[in-house]
C-alpha cells in the first residue's frame, strides 16, 4: 500500500464497502448495493491510476473521477439508509469516511488547479 493518506483511506473505505455488499446480498438486495460497490471501490483505483499519471492533466483527470465517485458513493449510502438497508450507525460511520475522502480529494484538485 502506498504511503498516500488518501489512497490508504480509499482502500480502507473500499474494504468496508465490499463487506457491506456481502451483507446486502445476504438480504437479497442487489441493485443499490452493486451501484455502491462499483463507485465505492473505484475511488482507490482512480487514485492509483492518478499516481501513475504521465502528465498533470492526466493526474487531475483521474483525481477528478475519484472525487466524483466518492460523491456518488455518498448518494448511494444516503439512499440505502433512507430505504432501510443500512442502519443509522453504519451510515454515519461510512458517510463520515466518504466525506473525509471527498474533502481530501477536493483539496488535491483545488491545489492542482492553482498550479496551472
Amino acid at each position: 500500500m502506498s504511503d498516500s493518506l488518501v489512497l490508504e483511506k480509499a482502500y480502507a473505505f473500499a474494504i468496508r464497502i465490499v463487506d457491506l455488499y456481502k451483507c446486502m446480498i445476504e438480504k437479497q438486495e442487489y441493485v443499490l448495493s452493486k451501484q455502491l460497490l462499483r463507485c465505492g471501490t473505484s475511488v482507490g483505483a482512480n487514485i492509483t491510476e492518478a499516481n501513475g499519471a504521465i502528465s498533470d492533466a492526466d493526474f487531475s483527470a483521474k483525481m477528478n473521477i475519484a472525487y466524483k465517485e466518492i460523491l456518488e458513493a455518498k448518494y448511494w449510502l444516503s439512499l440505502m439508509k433512507d430505504t432501510g438497508y443500512v442502519d443509522q450507525n453504519q451510515f454515519d460511520s461510512l458517510y463520515a469516511d466518504a466525506d473525509t475522502i471527498a474533502k481530501i480529494l477536493f483539496s488535491i484538485l483545488k491545489t492542482t488547479r492553482i498550479k496551472k
